[in-house]
């Protein structure tokens, strides 16, 4: 039996490595009546800032699927093992792994068998085993499956943390190529009736009337989509983000680069790697939209739908727009100090602070920790002289990029590996 259940779990758990939408925060349920673990910090399946690494166990239920998505490792034509775990082996798995402090949560999706209820409904039975019956309070990820019912749809999300449906493809167009069987229609629908639901409930605790009201997906919803398997532009790809960002208040997208697992004629020949350098400037424009105050307008439209590989969008969208720099250090407002490349949200915070104290000079800022061989640039501070020779566009940039690359050769040839 042993055996069995190990086999499985190599299986499912390497066909669960393709999705990447488990990386996840804001989980805030306690542990209360002494039950078994505690998600208030959050989980993330990756190192946080201070070096820690918190785990999932991150697994299928199931392998075996209805459908023959051209991008997807389970598509039903592919010639792989398969696998399904039970109910109680996925419960038994999870408990068994925590107790021995190898994992902090669950990552659970599945392909789909049968039929989109009754994949959920064995979902839905895992996750409420786990809350009910185990006291578990480690943190939970479930997948939402299309086309399953509102009733397991909001039974799910009374026991976990964090619910999410793949976009898939970035456009309609681009799913119809390679998955003619789905549609974005059906992921939206979820999402829709799940985001409806969240605010249903927190307008319910509001009144009052309710004293003890249960949480529903208290750490929000996510999407992914899969990067370079079709030819959208990165406009396409981020004005779609943008869209469902807005419409369903989604805490993340993700962006997964295609990596080549079929000999499809519909598929891209793109080697063996990912394209991890599209997939970061994707991140980093993300990043930009949710943090920094940029419209996706801003940084890709028709005259650039495509983002740069040489350098990251903020920069980019400064050395297109010099004409709103040099900007005063002293004087400007917070919303374009984090404009300036070089100065993080932190760092913007810290200055607008710090000037009411007295005129920043450029000492201080790099006190504060700005990037200054970067945003020096962009900024007049309390010391800088009073005529500067302005570059163009292009000048700049070369400039920049090649104090960039100097500070790298300056690495022990020992440390290189670290970058």
């Amino acid at each position: 039996m042993y055996d069995r259940i190990r086999e499985k779990l190599t299986i499912l758990a390497d066909a669960a490595k393709y999705d990447v939408s488990c990386s996840s925060s804001g989980g805030s349920r306690k542990n209360d009546n002494k039950g078994i673990g505690d998600s208030s910090n959050g989980i993330c399946h990756t190192y946080t800032e201070d070096g820690r690494c918190v785990s999932l166990l991150k697994i299928l239920l199931t392998n075996h699927c209805i459908y023959d998505c051209a991008f997807c490792v389970s598509r039903k034509s592919n010639d792989v093992k398969r696998a399904a775990f039970t109910v109680d082996e996925v419960v038994e798995l999870t408990m068994s792994f925590y107790r021995r402090n190898y994992i902090e949560g669950l990552f659970l999706s599945s392909g789909i068998f049968k039929n989109a209820d009754f994949t959920m409904e064995r979902l839905v039975r895992i996750v409420k085993r786990l809350r009910t019956e185990e006291r578990f309070n480690g943190y939970i990820h479930l997948k939402t499956i299309p086309g399953a019912s509102q009733e397991l749809l909001t039974e799910a999300g009374l026991y976990a943390d964090r619910m999410s449906i793949n976009l898939e493809m970035p456009t309609e167009a681009g799913l119809k190529l390679l998955a003619p069987e789905k549609s974005h229609e059906e992921v939206k629908k979820p999402l829709g009736f799940i985001q409806n639901t969240i605010t249903q409930f927190k307008d319910e605790k509001k009144t009052g009337l309710i004293k003890s009201m249960p949480k529903f997906v208290p750490a929000g919803q996510s999407t992914q989509m899969v990067i370079g398997a079709t030819p959208e532009t990165d406009m396409e790809i981020m004005y779609s983000a943008a869209q469902y960002y807005k419409d369903f208040s989604l805490k993340r997208v993700y962006y997964s680069g295609y990596i080549p697992i079929s000999h499809d004629t519909r598929m891209p020949v793109i080697g063996t790697q990912p394209p991890l350098l599209r997939e970061n400037r994707l991140y980093q424009t993300d990043w930009l939209m949710r943090f920094y105050g940029f419209e996706v307008q801003e940084l890709l439209n028709l005259k650039n739908p495509h983002l740069d590989t040489d350098m990251d969008p903020k920069l980019g969208w400064a050395l297109r727009n010099l004409d709103q720099f040099p900007i005063d250090i002293n004087t400007a407002d917070y919303r374009m100090i984090m404009r300036v490349p070089g100065i993080g949200v932190g760092s913007a915070r810290k200055i607008t602070e710090a000037r009411k104290f007295g005129r920043l000079r450029s000492d201080q800022l790099k006190k504060i920790g700005i990037a200054y061989n970067r945003a020096k640039h962009f900024i007049r501070c309390a010391d800088s002289p009073y005529f500067i020779n302005e570059p163009d566009a292009p000048q700049l940039k070369n400039t920049i990029l090649a104090e960039s690359s100097s500070k790298y050769l300056k690495v022990p040839q020992n440390q290189l590996s670290l970058f």
